[in-house]
């Protein structure tokens, strides 16, 4: 039995090096990127996808279903700034341009990821599908407020990942489903807030332990939210 593992958006500072720590894996013998650039050196097996298109998620996925049943798979996309979009201080800041776009980015793109890879999962044996959320989308841990549209897009993130878990449960009774925190991650997403960041992690840390979460995950877990240390995070 050939384990396949696939990590979207495998471009991207996190999802590479989740990427290069799976294919160090002996436990999985194909890792799959997709992102819709090819990851610069990447060797590997790649599929070009756009979270938001899904005529391209769903080719990837038919790909994906030529190779076999994917027993891990994890959703590292993700924004919270670009030039002439960052993170709100106030709510005067507020725009429907720039709510719909973190929306889309952060929680559409995922939940399309889950509608067309997540039916590919073995029913017969375990599966792990993470999609990285961040502890600002935690209603229960904000207490400084801001970042409007970056915090309420991961907890819509949240929310779909919970719900995903449910109706993922009734066909596939092994299988979890789950947000991870992956910490302050030294990457492009987090460069102008990691001035005074107590614990800046370095990508290749990150997703050793990211990974090593997905490995103690039970059925049990289905539908929660973890950080990076494996300590649950409050909705």
């Amino acid at each position: 039995m050939t384990r396949i593992a696939v990590v979207v958006g495998a471009a991207g500072g996190i999802g590479r090096a989740l990427a290069d720590r799976l294919t160090a894996d002996p436990g999985f013998a194909r890792v799959v990127a997709l992102s819709r650039r090819r990851p610069e050196g990447w060797a590997g097996d790649w599929l070009p996808a756009d979270i938001l298109d899904e005529r391209t998620l769903a080719m990837a996925a038919q790909a994906i279903a030529g190779i076999g049943a994917p027993e891990r798979i994890v959703v590292a996309t993700g924004r919270l700034h670009r030039t002439g979009l960052m993170p709100e201080k106030a709510m005067r800041a507020l725009s429907v341009e720039a709510l719909t776009e973190l929306f889309a980015v952060n929680a559409a793109g995922p939940a399309l990821v889950a509608k067309h890879l997540l039916p590919l999962t073995p029913r017969d044996r375990p599966s792990v599908f993470a999609a990285l959320s961040a502890r600002v989308g935690s209603i229960g841990d904000n207490r400084l407020g801001g970042w409007y549209g970056y915090r309420t897009s991961k907890a819509a993130l949240n929310m779909l990942i919970r719900t995903l878990a449910i109706e993922h449960a009734r066909t596939r009774p092994l299988g979890v489903c789950v947000a991870l925190h992956p910490g302050t991650v030294d990457t492009a997403l987090s460069q102008p807030f990691q001035a005074g960041v107590p614990d800046l992690l370095a990508p290749g840390r990150a997703a050793a332990a990211l990974l090593a979460v997905m490995d103690r995950l039970t059925p049990a877990d289905t539908g929660g939210f973890f950080a990076w240390d494996g300590t649950p995070v409050p909705w």
